[in-house]
């Protein structure tokens, strides 16, 4: 089953929550939240570990009801130190809906608003990896949803403690599997501590086998012992001082760079935007509207989930934004073979019914979808950033300077104008022509889709968009387009189609960047060079490298978004800014192998072998 398996709840007359499935309580009856206290926070050695800390990690195995990521965050705003980081990672296979999480945190008061904090921003149902962020409070909460076999593997993070807070051992073999404690090895960092409340002897012996050392300590409540342990891996902890904020440069200001820019500055970067041109989205981001709605494959792929992941980053990141309007997109199949990868789709869905809906004629519903008005939104998205209007950028990878100018990280996010400066990047242009006109009717948001789409925000009326091959160095209007967007909106929509008859109708075209297997590029710039010299060794291993190796240091890529850019662009900014925060990936591993940009040279170089 894709989407995730709920708990089967059930609540005390006390008003303890249950999971019968496995028998135990979320939390203890005298008093959850003191027990959470006693045996993580102080069990890891908090508010002291994290003091003058650039940034601190926490790592939760079982997420249940978040209480101790609340309790957690309640010591942060109380303990946290002048400056840095709190990141909190945790791992659930069978997560609470929204309304049971806010009533299992009710009897704490102290924490009502951090609790309605969470609750109002809790994913939707789904298979997924979600980053969380307040940066006000400078915290975010990442969430592994699915069985932890799955999610641990795939996990890249650095954990300075751990919250072992999986039910009883006894009762729920798989959170402590003989197989998990190298994993738990692998992503620890030097002096990392641990704390739980069980003292069975094989949790013992695993934390061990890990590299950790337990010491029993005196229980909380009716419990008379609880385990803490460090990680023996190396006795001195890496102190992560507090710095300046990193200096970042982002080359374009469309959809990529403006998301960079707002992701960069709330967590705390020195941002400089170069644009070639006098104001934001004057290419393919600055259509008069763009539409958000997923792609769902049928079959559960690394590619599927990594669609669902960068479609549900996109709608947390622009809920609330200026220029944004949640709708319901009517999607019908263009043909017999869409109609039954649609049937196949819904058998097994990806999304639950707060995102995903079966409608007559075989089509789907979209529920969360949304329609975005650029105009407004990348201005918004671009605030409190040094910005460079009308300014060519010339970079230097080497010295990492852009027109002279020193930075620690620069990151390329031009769209189509990157493959002139990056060849290797193998970066393909796609026309995309639209047309619009102003109504004289207003209109609540609405969208349809069939391969084409047709838009209505209060007086505009939108639709297109074409995907031809790219011919020349500009873009070009053409009428054959214009004529596979009128048909395509006959199909969708003959009432829309009728009320465009007369108007003043506009076309703008504009060229996508996209990449042959239609997957974005986003890590870092690959060092063609090394690749090339390393060949033989890369073809011993099978080809398979880490993400981030072969890169030019301290120099990024967000980019070949396709026609996709308002979708992708919000879960580039989330990888690029944890990787150079060096912050937890809100994503899985073989989802950064998918979208890393050496992947192109690497398979030149494959078939160059073989």
């Amino acid at each position: 089953m894709r989407l995730p398996p709920r708990p089967d709840l059930h609540w005390k007359d006390d008003g303890t929550p249950v999971d019968e499935r496995v028998g135990d309580v979320y939390y203890s009856v005298e008093d959850g939240l003191a027990e959470s206290r006693a045996v993580f926070l102080a069990g890891c050695g908090l508010p002291e570990a994290w003091q003058d800390q650039a940034q601190f990690t926490i790592a939760e195995l079982g997420f249940g009801t978040g209480l101790n990521f609340l309790a957690a965050w309640h010591m942060w705003r109380e303990a946290a130190p002048s400056e840095g980081w709190l990141n909190f990672v945790s791992f659930e296979g069978f997560p609470l809906d929204a309304d049971d999480v806010e009533r299992a945190l009710k009897p704490w008061p102290e924490l009502a608003d951090l609790a309605a904090e969470l609750c109002t921003k809790c994913p939707p149902r789904a298979k997924c990896v979600r980053r969380i962020s307040w940066s006000d409070d400078r915290i975010s909460l990442t969430l592994h949803i699915g069985l932890i076999e799955d999610t641990l593997p795939q996990a890249e993070l650095r954990a300075d403690a751990w919250f072992l807070d999986g039910f009883s051992p006894a009762k729920n073999e798989a959170m402590w599997d003989d197989a998990l404690w190298p994993l738990i090895t692998e992503r620890s960092a030097p002096g990392a501590r641990a704390a739980t409340f069980t003292v069975a002897g094989a949790v013992r012996r695993g934390l061990m086998e890990a590299g950790f050392t337990p010491e029993k300590k005196p229980g909380h409540g009716s419990k008379r012992e609880r385990l803490e342990a460090v990680f023996e891996g190396n006795h001195m902890a890496t102190s992560r001082k507090v710095s300046a904020p990193p200096k970042v440069a982002i080359i374009g200001a469309g959809i990529a760079g403006a998301c960079l820019a707002q992701s960069l500055v709330e967590r705390g970067a020195d941002v400089t935007v170069f644009e070639r041109d006098a104001a934001p989205a004057q290419g393919t981001s600055g259509n008069p509207l763009a539409l958000v709605m997923p792609r769902l494959d049928a079959a559960d792929t690394v590619q599927a989930r990594l669609l669902i992941d960068a479609y549900l980053s996109a709608q947390a990141f622009y809920e609330g934004r200026a220029g944004i309007a949640f709708t319901e997109t009517v999607h019908t199949p263009r043909n017999s073979q869409e109609t039954e990868r649609f049937q196949r789709l819904l058998a097994d869905p990806p999304l639950g019914l707060t995102q995903l809906e079966a409608i007559r004629g075989g089509g789907l519903l979209h529920k969360k979808s949304l329609i975005i008005d650029p105009a407004k939104l990348l201005p918004n998205l671009l605030e409190n950033t040094n910005l460079r209007w009308n300014t060519s950028a010339d970079i230097q990878l080497d010295e990492r300077t852009v027109n002279g100018e020193a930075f620690d990280a620069v990151i390329l996010a031009s769209g189509w104008h990157m493959g002139a400066a990056c060849p290797e990047l193998d970066l393909t242009g796609r026309l995309g022509q639209i047309e619009w006109f102003e109504s004289n009717t207003v209109a609540a948001p609405s969208a349809q889709a069939s391969g084409h789409y047709a838009l209505a925000l209060n007086q505009t009326r939108l639709r297109g968009a074409t995907f031809a091959d790219q011919v020349g160095p500009e873009p070009q209007l053409s009428d054959e387009a214009s004529r596979q967007n009128l048909a395509a909106l006959e199909a969708l929509n003959p009432y829309w189609r009728q009320d465009s008859k007369g108007a003043d109708l506009k076309a703008r075209a504009g060229v996508r960047a996209t990449t042959a297997d239609r997957l974005p590029l986003i890590g870092g710039l690959p060092d063609e060079a090394a690749l090339t010299a390393d060949r033989q060794m890369l073809e011993r291993c099978a080809w398979t490298i880490d993400p981030g190796a072969y890169t030019r240091p301290g120099i990024f890529v967000a980019g070949g978004f396709g026609s996709r850019g308002f979708t992708w662009a919000p879960w580039a900014a989330d990888i690029l800014t944890s990787i150079i925060f060096q912050d937890p990936l809100p994503a899985r591993r073989e989802a950064l192998r998918m979208v890393v940009p050496n992947r192109q040279i690497l398979r030149k170089l494959k078939r160059s072998t073989s």
